[in-house]
């Protein structure tokens, strides 16, 4: 930052990850309600790539929902946070002129919650979009209960390694699905069982859960007849949608589709399970401001092991 000015990642054009520029903008000045936020980490999740490709909306405008940072500076009336204060957080997918993955950002104090004091700044941006989904899913859109047998498909990407921790956490035997090389890595994270992508026969599986949340979407028809009648069943992902809206015509559980929504509470509620070391992030790798075309090369292959994070200090 120099000159009132600051380097973030914005687009002039929807397309692919060759789109995305590093300029120097004019640095945010917070409003009033508002909070400036000095990112120390920004996550990259599918919806940023999904969004980069959206031709609605106007230009340019920046990339990045979620981030960890320390707040910088405090607009009139807000109360409750303090310069210099951990924060994590969650801006949502409207659309704006910067997003997190910049130096600085705005946002308003119920879009941030005080960030984990048992991890650092750049991992702990690797939780909040997809921490704020699992535990959503789990609570509300499973309902899930202690001692009940939970499918978690696509189990080592972001949501799903957040799922994985947050079910067993809960008290739920956790089955897993993700592909063989990353089989020790669900159990690592407190698998109970993993199934194998390639190898797995949802037929012979037929009624097996009571609950599954479907973080891959590709397959959402076969797992879902994994859940009994009367279980409970979410997707996560645009892939698993029509699926969704067609299961109410098919026998067993109704599909839910089901993606985040910023609340501090919930915010406040991840920090616990961090703290109590229930929820670790899962960082797979950790790219410079200047390389976050490559960070969204990666998250689109859907070949994840947790997430990857943009770090704008570097």
């Amino acid at each position: 930052m120099q000159n009132g000015t600051m380097r973030a990642a914005q687009i002039d054009r929807s397309g692919g990850p060759e789109v995305l520029q590093i300029r120097d903008v004019p640095m945010p000045t917070p409003a009033r309600g508002q909070v400036l936020v000095k990112v120390h980490a920004a996550g990259v999740n599918p919806i940023d790539t999904q969004l980069r490709r959206l031709r609605l909306g106007s230009f340019p405008r920046g990339t990045g929902v979620d981030y960890a940072g320390e707040v910088a500076a405090l607009g009139p009336g807000v109360e409750g946070l303090e310069p210099g204060q951990p924060v994590w957080g969650f801006l949502g997918i409207r659309m704006r002129k910067t997003g997190a993955v910049a130096e600085y950002l705005v946002a308003k104090p119920e879009q941030m919650a005080a960030a984990p004091t048992t991890i650092d700044l750049v991992s702990a941006a690797a939780l909040p979009a997809v921490g704020l989904t699992a535990l959503q899913v789990l609570r509300d859109g499973l309902r899930l209960q202690s001692g009940q047998r939970l499918l978690v498909v696509g189990a080592s990407g972001g949501v799903g390694s957040a799922a994985v921790q947050l079910g067993k956490a809960m008290g739920a035997s956790v089955t897993a699905v993700a592909s063989a090389r990353n089989a020790d890595f669900c159990r690592e994270l407190g698998a109970d069982q993993v199934l194998d992508y390639d190898s797995i026969k949802p037929g012979a599986l037929t009624g097996e859960f009571d609950a599954l949340v479907d973080c891959h979407g590709g397959s959402a028809r076969q797992y879902h007849r994994m859940v009994r009648r009367g279980g409970r069943a979410v997707t996560t992902t645009m892939k698993g949608l029509p699926f969704a809206l067609l299961s109410v015509l098919l026998p067993g559980p109704r599909m839910r589709f089901m993606s985040e929504k910023m609340r501090r509470d919930d915010m406040e509620a991840l920090v616990g399970y961090v703290d109590r070391g229930e929820l670790r992030p899962v960082v797979e790798q950790v790219y410079p401001l200047s390389a976050v075309h490559d960070a969204h090369r990666a998250v689109e292959t859907g070949h994840a092991r947790g997430k990857r994070v943009v770090d704008p200090t570097q």
